[in-house]
């Protein structure tokens, strides 16, 4: 028994005791509690911390930035395609009302009248450039927007050739004649009129060149028959549109150097807003359509390369990159005519694309540095004063640690009442256990604790006038400043009574005999002076060493010690074994004990005396005997039960060898008391 215990195992058994040796995770902990530890830790962790939020919020406006770049460009990509759609639809209701007026025109009607019919339909229609109607004898008549303004066209076929006169219209239904000249043009040779007259219903032609301006374009076209069936041709109309119209519906993208392409799936361009300048003066042969690779730009080549390649759905960027610089691209088809396969794409460099994001992160980095200073400003200044107030704190600790002559030196354990701790005498230099009583913890109100704590002094009182060897010896006792009683006791060399067992398993009848003649030695002079211990228990009943005596007996925690005149003050707990069922134990404070070891009389509350000691220090006896308590049920309640109102079965708890002497005086040290 070389262990040196506290008594008392409810307490001290809470914490261990300390071993003085030190692992790395308990020097890792004392360094990072140590004053530099704290100056380096809590700034540290503000960095970090500040840093991770940075990086977070960065990511964050990162994503949100990006993607409202991406809605808004796909937007106004978007709104650019129903900007061309707005316009070609504007082609089916102006062919309707040329069908209905053709039925009523002739190649031999004067030009004027028709003219100005034509310009009524073509006003007010934003992207249409020409519209026309051809006759089967070769006679073509058309209004055409030159440079904003609407003029009348008129061709006729001769034996000599085409003849083509252009015209001014004035008034109502007047016509100025500004040019006329000879030419080959021939409307039934050309591709708009062959493909209405074998479709023999309204139809897209392929983007082509027109043949006055030379302008690319698309053209609607529909052939008109006489009525009835197998009807005669009676004429061809169209709708044209051509790349300046297209490119003057369509919008740019909100970005300073992007450039925005109306396109169709072979390549052709069909309006280029940025470069309307350079279609214009571009010098191509007179049949062929402008495409892609005609404008020899580098970011335009490289976009329709990459989106043959790796075509972008609608909404969702396209990256792609030339020999100096990375770009972005938004595709979004032309809704509405599927038929055509047409595609606006805008295209920006992603420097520009990036350039508000760029800027949002750098202005929130210069933030979050500044915010970061601060807070490891303030978190210096916090760790300086935490390093303060703890070493302040550690100096009251020092004088807290002084109880009256002792000085605390390694607490032993604590628990529900209170700590444990190894102490020593200032001038005696002698060892001793220090037990610290929080009475406020064990009261439920001021007057309760405040008659804990006049208990705990006379039970003080009480203890130092007891003389008896097996009786722990009380050097001293007394109350701090806040209220708390501390008892200075002998410091024990050994282990209680639950812990021998539970190492050494049941114990010899001969030594059980031994130690229960010392514990009631204690008992003894307890009983005579009025008071009942009321906790015997294993663990209250310590067997120590002393000089080169061994199993000294020591009755320890008389911490709930009751006198015969306190008795009429405490509450009263049920006092039947049918008003402790009905109780369920929930009216906290009314019973002390240790349930396993209390006597039935104690349990319903009814005055004690010592033979309640006696009934608690039976089952002792059981147990040092046998390793077995009297009753073990499944709750507190039905153990407590058990106590009042079952026999105990001796029989099937001793062990055989247990000699008939010691299972007789068992017998009748456990046997219940009388009503």
């Amino acid at each position: 028994m070389s262990e040196q215990r506290v008594a008392d195992r409810e307490i001290a058994g809470a914490v261990p005791g300390q071993t003085g040796e030190t692992g790395f995770g308990e020097r890792l902990g004392a360094a990072l509690a140590s004053p530099i530890g704290v100056i380096l830790i809590v700034p540290g962790l503000v960095v970090a911390v500040g840093l991770f939020l940075t990086l977070l919020g960065q990511n964050a406006l990162r994503e949100s930035t990006s993607t409202l770049g991406r809605d808004r460009f796909a937007e106004q990509t978007s709104f650019a395609a129903r900007g061309v759609a707005a316009s070609l639809s504007h082609a089916n209701p102006l062919l309707n009302r040329m069908r209905e007026l053709t039925r009523s025109w002739t190649p031999d009607d004067p030009p004027g009248p028709l003219a100005h019919e034509l310009r009524g339909l073509v006003q007010g229609r934003p992207g249409v450039a020409y519209a026309s109607v051809s006759f089967p004898d070769g006679t073509f008549r058309g209004i055409y927007l030159d440079q904003g303004a609407l003029r009348f066209v008129e061709s006729r076929v001769t034996p000599d050739g085409s003849i083509g006169r252009r015209y001014d219209l004035v008034g109502v239904d007047g016509l100025t004649l500004y040019e006329e000249q000879r030419w080959t043009y021939d409307p039934r040779e050309r591709d708009f009129y062959r493909l209405a007259v074998n479709a023999r219903q309204r139809v897209w032609t392929k983007p082509y060149s027109f043949f006055s301006s030379h302008q690319t374009g698309v053209t609607l076209t529909e052939p008109v028959f006489e009525p009835g069936p197998g009807g005669a041709l009676r004429a061809v109309l169209t709708a044209d549109f051509d790349v300046q119209a297209l490119s003057g519906s369509m919008v740019s993208a909100p970005f300073a150097g992007a450039k925005t392409l109306l396109y169709a799936s072979d390549g052709t361009l069909l309006a280029y807003p940025e470069g309307a300048a350079a279609l214009a003066g571009m010098a191509l042969p007179p049949d062929r359509a402008v495409e892609i690779g005609d404008l020899h730009d580098p970011a335009i080549d490289a976009f329709f390369l990459a989106a043959r390649q790796a075509p972008a759905p609608p909404g969702e960027l396209l990256r792609f990159s030339t020999h100096s610089e990375t770009l972005l691209a938004m595709l979004a088809p032309v809704p509405g005519f599927p038929e055509l396969g047409w595609n606006v794409a805008a295209i920006v460099p992603e420097q520009v694309f990036f350039a508000a994001r760029i800027q949002h992160e750098r202005q929130s980095l210069w933030v979050a540095a500044f915010s970061l200073v601060m807070a490891l400003a303030i978190s210096v200044v916090f760790a300086r004063h935490v390093v303060r107030v703890r070493r302040q704190a550690a100096s009251a600790s020092d004088r807290a640690t002084e109880l009256g002559s002792y000085q605390l030196v390694e607490l032993l354990g604590k628990g529900g009442m209170g700590e444990v701790w190894r102490a020593e005498h200032r001038l005696l230099a002698r060892h001793a256990a220090i037990k610290l009583i929080r009475t406020e913890k064990l009261a439920a109100s001021r007057q309760s604790a405040s008659n804990l704590r006049r208990r705990f002094r006379r039970e003080a009182q009480t203890l130092a006038t007891l003389k008896s060897r097996h009786t722990i010896n009380l050097f001293d006792y007394g109350v701090t400043g806040d209220g708390t009683f501390f008892f200075v006791m002998e410091l024990l060399d050994g282990m209680d009574l639950d812990t021998l067992v539970r190492l050494d398993g049941p114990q010899p009848a001969g030594r059980v005999i031994h130690i229960l003649l010392q514990a009631l030695s204690s008992l003894s002079e307890a009983h005579d002076a009025g008071l009942v211990h009321r906790d015997v228990k294993p663990p209250n009943l310590f067997v120590c060493r002393a000089a080169d005596e061994v199993d000294i007996v020591k009755v320890l925690d008389f911490g709930i010690v009751q006198s015969a005149s306190d008795q009429s003050s405490e509450p009263r707990p049920p006092s039947t074994p049918a008003e402790l069922a009905e109780s369920g134990l929930t009216q906290g404070g009314q019973l002390l004990g240790t349930p396993t070891f209390m006597s039935p009389e104690q349990i319903l509350g009814q005055p004690t005396d010592g033979r309640a000691d006696l009934y608690a220090l039976g089952c002792v006896a059981l147990w040092l005997l046998s390793g077995k308590v009297l009753f073990k049920e499944e709750t507190v309640l039905l153990t407590m039960l058990a106590h009042v109102t079952k026999p105990p079965a001796l029989a099937t708890l001793l062990p055989g060898d247990v000699p008939p002497p010691a299972r007789a005086g068992s017998r009748t040290v456990s046997a219940k008391i009388a009503e």
